[in-house]
């Protein structure tokens, strides 16, 4: 199949989809703590505290779709179907985001967000399935580093604006009448997320490949290596790894308060270390995605999860808001070698037909990681600023160590795919 710059188009487009839907999602991450704070929502908080019930809810959306992954992962396998779970998914998350402009009580706003959860556990293999099943073996990395790219684009964007549409409210629109800033930020989630839905719908179809259709296969993770050459199954242990460089990643997120008072500096500059991150992520998820495709995906795994160590570790001893800007933008690099790679040597070890349970080992992990992240942060920094960063700084170690002892390379760097393929 023709490709552009090496990437199928169909993954141009699902990545344009999933930036749609990332970037209403990512708006939700700024909206529901103002909302949680807001009086349009009331009623008992379950004997949590506001920041506490705030805490809970942003953190659901990943607790409860990681440990549904495999399961959605292995039916998009047994059917040989990936768009049908997509759709399902989208159309789940844009009824939940338009849902919010009706809540008025806390409960309300949980089982909206659990739903939201499941919603994601549909969409998030099977895209990246969908990229693995489109892609080859010789452009699987270039195919993941741009899908990624795209995401995270999204991502980024939904909460530098989400502040401002909530802020700029209350609108008079002609038809609808006085609409609260925070009911334009829930249309505006809602519509992203449909209009994801219309771009997979118009623009993706299934590849073919042939449906497992095997109950014997469950969706049990293998831990340990059934060829008996290491000791832990390799796709085991890239999720992780993946599950480490996200503790890493979201052990920032909980800390502004702190971080502002030690650094001396406002939340602008704190807004802007947090998004150095994903910039440098955004750079370099597509190139290093395509370099993969030539050099090999396991060197760069070794290297990025080398370069967490000192770029997380120093996190928590900076004094200066400009170091701490370079040092999250430099763990975004070794972020960026991590992440695609993993997903393309996971691609290139699953079957034809098994990489929705495969590569959701790798999804779930990360999920975990990022769920996980602030609640260690959260606790640990009571015992020193630096513990929870030299915590995520040693697990890096530790996955080092993991790739090099019990990851190989299973393909051959240097063939790359034409660009007429």
């Amino acid at each position: 199949m023709r490709t552009l710059f090496g990437v199928n188009p169909q993954v141009i487009a699902l990545a344009l989809a999933r930036m749609s839907e990332s970037v209403g999602n990512s708006f939700l991450i700024v909206v529901l703590p103002l909302f949680i704070a807001s009086d349009f929502v009331n009623g008992g908080t379950f004997g949590l505290t506001e920041v506490a019930l705030t805490g809970v809810v942003l953190s659901l959306f990943g607790l409860v779709n990681s440990p549904l992954q495999p399961f959605t992962g292995r039916l998009s396998d047994r059917t040989g179907r990936r768009k049908i779970f997509v759709l399902f998914g989208l159309s789940i998350l844009a009824c939940a985001s338009f849902s919010y402009s009706f809540v008025t009580a806390y409960w309300q706003l949980i089982g909206l967000r659990v739903l939201q959860g499941i919603a994601g556990a549909f969409i998030i293999p099977t895209t990246v399935a969908l990229v693995n099943d489109l892609a080859t073996e010789d452009n699987r990395g270039g195919n993941m580093g741009t899908y990624n790219t795209f995401r995270l684009v999204g991502f980024g964007v939904g909460p530098i604006a989400a502040g401002g549409v909530v802020a700029a409210g209350p609108y008079n629109l002609p038809v609808v009448g006085q609409l609260s800033g925070f009911d334009a930020a829930f249309y505006f989630a809602a519509f992203t997320a449909t209009l994801a839905f219309v771009l997979v719908t118009i623009l993706i179809d299934d590849p073919d490949i042939e449906p497992t259709g095997d109950d014997s296969q469950s969706t049990s993770i293998a831990v340990l290596d059934p060829t008996g050459k290491h000791v832990l199954d390799p796709v085991f242990t890239l999720g992780v790894i993946s599950f480490f460089m996200a503790i890493g990643i979201a052990i920032f997120a909980t800390l502004g308060d702190i971080v502002n008072r030690r650094l001396d500096q406002g939340p602008t500059m704190f807004g802007l270390q947090f998004a150095a991150f994903v910039l440098a992520q955004i750079l370099l998820q597509a190139p290093i995605g395509r370099a993969t495709d030539f050099y090999g995906r396991r060197r760069f795994i070794v290297i990025g999860m080398a370069l967490l160590v000192p770029t997380t570790a120093v996190q928590g001893v900076v004094l200066d808001s400009w170091v701490m800007f370079g040092a999250r933008f430099a763990q975004g690099v070794a972020g960026a070698m991590v992440f695609a790679p993993s997903l393309a040597l996971a691609g290139d070890l699953a079957s034809d037909a098994g990489s929705g349970t495969t590569l959701s080992v790798l999804t779930m992990a990360f999920g975990f990681g990022v769920a996980a992240g602030p609640l260690l942060s959260g606790f640990l920094v009571s015992f020193g600023f630096h513990v929870p960063f030299t915590l995520a700084a040693g697990l890096a170690a530790v996955g080092t160590g993991l790739v090099i002892t019990q990851v190989e390379e299973v393909r051959t760097p240097g063939r790359t795919a034409s660009a007429d393929d």
